[in-house]
């Protein structure tokens, strides 16, 4: 649906610190039906990259390509096909947030009817319908990210593209926003999401685009990323009073069982030890790192 392609920005900055390089010859592409999260630190270029998506900013050099099909072919028709949340998004604050909804359709161009029933159905899904007649300056930070989350969907979009939806909202609002992000999924969107949290990217996506210092560090399935760099290890739990095993530590669990971890490439040889010594094996179970894990271990070789 969207491709970057070779994007390249800098900023100019002040004489004495000269230009700013925030994206580096960055390359991807958002396929249709798929939830990819856009992953990176603070400060990695996420931001900049999802504004030139959409044209707010300019790169320097590269290219945004939208798919025809799909999208549309001028910028109007790009756009009436996204779903946009940015990180702070800017609510008129006197506007009720039902009035502010309702202009939202309106811009959009979406039929009366359509856009109330979809006010109607993601405001209560979102947990927010209570509060869509009262003015916006009244809510909190979390109430205003829902309110948000509602202005990306009532168009119907094709693509959704967030960036860190999830900030500034308690444990339940995250799960809500998961389900329903899971929800549209579901329903045959695209979306498309920043974060700085692995483990939401984790939960909800099956592609990740990481950035690290502008640069794209990897960009495909979570579960190749985490096989090629996890260096999975295998965990045996026995029973019985057992002491060292070639040399291991272990975690007893009282005289009912004791658990060991061991490298892939010796648990042949630890397997033999356990049966030589006639020792009770209740399980064994290959364990690989976490997704944040992976990805820390990346940015830290990089």
């Amino acid at each position: 649906m969207i491709e970057c392609r070779r994007i390249n920005k800098v900023f100019k900055s002040d004489i004495l610190e000269g230009p700013t390089e925030v994206l580096k010859d960055v390359s991807f592409t958002i396929k249709k039906g798929e939830t990819i999260g856009f992953l990176g630190a603070n400060g990695a270029g996420k931001t900049t990259l999802i504004k030139t998506i959409l044209g707010f900013i300019k790169a320097t050099s590269g290219d945004i390509l939208f798919d025809s099909h799909e999208m549309g072919n001028t910028r109007e028709e790009n756009l009436q096909n996204v779903g946009y949340l940015p990180e702070r998004p800017y609510f008129y604050p006197h506007l009720k947030g039902r009035e502010f909804l309702t202009l939202m359709g309106k811009l959009s161009r979406v039929e009366k009817v359509k856009f109330e029933q979809a006010i109607s159905k993601w405001s209560q899904r979102l947990g927010i319908d209570f509060a869509l007649d009262k003015q916006i300056n009244s809510y909190s930070k979390g109430m205003l990210q829902r309110l948000g989350f509602v202005s990306t969907l009532i168009h119907d979009p094709k693509i959704l593209i967030m960036d860190e939806p999830l900030s500034g909202l308690d444990p339940v609002g995250r799960r809500e926003f998961k389900d329903v992000l899971s929800e549209v999924y579901r329903a045959g969107k695209t979306v498309f999401f920043s974060s700085h949290i692995v483990g939401d990217v984790e939960e909800i996506c099956n592609q990740v685009v990481v950035l690290e210092k502008g640069s794209v560090v990897y960009d495909g399935l979570i579960s190749d990323l985490i096989k090629t760099h996890s260096g999975s290890k295998v965990r045996f739990t026995v029973r019985g009073k057992v002491e060292s095993l070639m040399g291991t530590s272990s975690n007893s669990f009282g005289n009912q069982s004791t658990s060991f971890l061991i490298e892939q490439d010796k648990k042949d040889n630890f397997l033999k030890e356990i049966i030589n010594k006639d020792i009770d094996l209740i399980n064994m179970s290959i364990e690989n790192q976490t997704l944040e894990e992976v990805v820390y271990k990346i940015r830290k070789n990089d």
